[in-house]
């Protein structure tokens, strides 16, 4: 406490200064609080994910509207969205001409002008871009109805358009526009796997100003496999190579995957239940390229099976002896009996194994495994992304008294909590998820063994019956590789999918976490919501919300959209329904008809102010800290 203060000291000298550090305190606790965006289950969609930013979830284009109401037509409308949406791409189509520069470049302005209104103008000075910080707030500050400024104003646009820095200088005006319009984001888990894209978006999410992430299911696989679990690593590969993006990550993250595809070349043969799952991306592909990759995805397979069987040995306190399949096979009928039926197996691909020692991986297969994870673990992009993660990320978070978290909270049939019975302790409700982010940062700690029990609890994590991040009973991908009778491939859900529809739980859910306020609500992901089948995102009477983004095509023939994402603003939630993203030219020429459906949840007559947020609580201990300097300058 006394080093905090002789940092207050050192910045605050004077009774004058404190006096205005908090004068501009009080002044920003008593403004409107920003929009917070939350969104999950990305899974690798980056054009989508990149376009509900840069359309601000629809909020864009309602600002357009509000600022300028009937003075500008329709046309000019669209054009002005598109631009502050994708500039690069309308300044490289567009004929520009002197004209077009002095008459867009103020409606730019107008707009920045009308976002910024409900923030400080020392806030809006960060989301400015450096370079023309001082250009932009002259001009948005310079009343033109003034003869005298209206000339300072056009000499100083004139002047910019000359020097040929009207380009960067509209683009900067976008961005700052979309950031003042998205104030903080909140991931709520899944950013990986499915489709091509996760690093990109892990890349977008680098740059984004104010973000938080919970840890989803898919996410949890490739932090494992970056701290060295082989079995979380071959699980994210294998998924890879079924979705066809694996050579779209080994050239992202420069992983080093020839010996997979020369072992599986020379192991493997063509096997039509192994064939990738390629959606539209299917004419980008040869005949060729699709054989290697079901090779590749078959070689993969088994030795995450082998890999897996290894792990529920050596950890027999998870309890997941009935999973353990490949020792329950009959290697000479190809068959499996599981809980007393026999069924036979089609497509196998058990070349590899040892029927006397199943889970026993060759040479070459060790060698393999060996030699990707070494790549991927010293992959320094990936470093960077899993860095983001760990330092962004967590099992949950309580922000602005709301509850976020990915999965579920594992409730038992009564309604109470499920507990993780582990080494004579259980963890159950929000010590379980604490339970469960220790041991993935003490995994952190430890990258270079590999197995490790905390390492062995993140892959726990992905699959395990009381994982928060899975929520269900077993993982049955082997059954749906090889057993065509689909009772086999029923995996139950725990009871919270079931109880979260009921107000009471998630009270009593929140109050597990310390929230007992009237507006604290839950926001969920994980699982797609089925709008067509009558589904909606809001349960448990208003208290919960389902926000799985449903960006991923491979889920949009269920749900009927593309899933959900949904705004917090001064005066509320609104609910934003995504329709399937086409392409970046279908919405720069028609804006306005591919914005997103809002649904107002609350509409508040009064605003809610800085001071009641999770930042402004901050906020408000330095005003009190700078209230005791203050006394002291008084005292002297």
């Amino acid at each position: 406490m006394e080093q905090y203060k002789r940092i207050l000291l050192e910045k605050f000298d004077t009774r004058q200064k404190v006096i205005t550090e908090l004068t501009n305190l009080e002044a920003i606790l008593n403004l409107p609080k920003g929009t917070e965006l939350y969104i999950s289950d990305i899974h690798g969609e980056s054009a989508a994910f990149d376009y509900i930013l840069r359309s601000c979830a629809g909020i864009l284009n309602e600002k357009i509207n509000d600022c300028f109401e009937d003075s500008l037509i329709q046309e000019k409308k669209d054009l002005l969205s598109a631009l502050v949406s994708y500039p690069e791409l309308i300044l490289e189509r567009t004929n520009k001409s002197k004209e077009w520069y002095k008459s867009t470049i103020p409606q730019l302005l107008i707009l920045l002008n009308f976002v910024a209104a409900k923030y400080s103008r020392s806030k809006l000075r960060k989301a400015l871009p450096q370079e023309y910080a001082y250009i932009i707030e002259e001009l948005i500050y310079s009343d033109i109805s003034l003869a005298e400024k209206k000339s300072y104003f056009h000499n100083i646009l004139g002047y910019v358009i000359e020097l040929r820095e009207a380009d960067p200088f509209i683009l900067g005006i976008a961005r700052s526009i979309r950031r003042l319009l998205i104030d903080h984001l909140h991931v709520v888990g899944d950013i990986f796997d499915r489709g091509a894209g996760s690093p990109q978006v892990m890349d977008e999410l680098l740059r984004f100003h104010s973000l938080d992430i919970q840890w989803g299911n898919h996410d949890i696989i490739w932090i494992g496999a970056f701290f060295g679990s082989k079995a979380c690593l071959l699980n994210l590969l294998r998924i890879a190579a079924r979705y066809g993006y694996l050579w779209d990550i080994e050239k992202a993250y420069g992983l080093n995957i020839r010996s997979l595809t020369l072992f599986a070349d020379k192991t493997y043969k063509e096997n039509a239940k192994f064939r990738p799952i390629l959606g539209n991306r299917e004419k980008e592909f040869t005949a060729k390229e699709i054989l290697q990759l079901e090779k590749v995805h078959q070689a993969l397979a088994i030795i995450q099976f082998k890999l897996e069987t290894q792990l529920m040995k050596r950890r027999p306190e998870f309890q997941m002896e009935n999973q353990i399949l490949l020792d329950k096979i009959d290697y000479w009928k190809e068959s499996l009996t599981i809980d007393g039926v026999t069924y036979s197996l089609q497509n196998t691909c058990f070349q590899t194994i040892d029927s006397s020692n199943p889970s026993e991986l060759s040479l070459e297969e060790s060698q393999v495994v060996d030699c990707m994870l070494t790549s991927y673990q010293g992959s320094p992009k990936l470093a960077k992304h899993i860095e983001l993660l760990m330092k962004k990320g967590s099992m949950y978070k309580v922000y602005n008294q709301h509850l976020l978290f990915h999965g579920c909270i594992p409730l038992k049939a009564s309604g109470d909590f499920q507990p993780f019975v582990l080494h004579q302790a259980q963890y159950a409700g929000r010590e379980l998820l604490d339970f469960f982010e220790y041991h993935i940062r003490l995994a952190s700690k430890n990258k270079e063994i590999g197995d490790d029990f905390s390492t062995d609890l993140i892959w726990y994590c992905w699959r395990g019956k009381s994982s928060p991040l899975f929520g269900k009973d077993k993982m049955t991908t082997f059954e749906r590789y090889f057993i065509e009778n689909t009772n086999t491939h029923k995996e139950q859900e725990n009871e919270y999918f079931t109880y979260r529809n009921s107000k009471k739980i998630c009270q009593f859910i929140l109050e597990e976490f310390g929230l007992t306020s009237q507006e604290s609500r839950i926001e969920n992901g994980h699982t797609p919501v089925k709008t067509g089948k009558g589904e909606s995102p809001i349960r448990g009477e208003g208290l919960l919300f389902v926000i799985d983004g449903g960006l991923c095509e491979a889920y949009q023939k269920k749900t009927g959209t593309a899933g959900y994402s949904l705004l917090n603003n001064s005066y509320g939630f609104q609910l934003v329904t995504h329709q399937p993203f086409q392409n970046v030219q279908k919405i720069v020429e028609s804006p306005f008809e591919q914005t997103s459906l809002k649904k107002v949840i609350e509409d508040v007559e009064e605003r809610k102010r800085i001071k009641s947020t999770t930042i402004g609580q901050i906020l408000l201990e330095q005003q009190q800290e700078l209230i005791k300097l203050l006394h002291e300058f008084y005292d002297c």
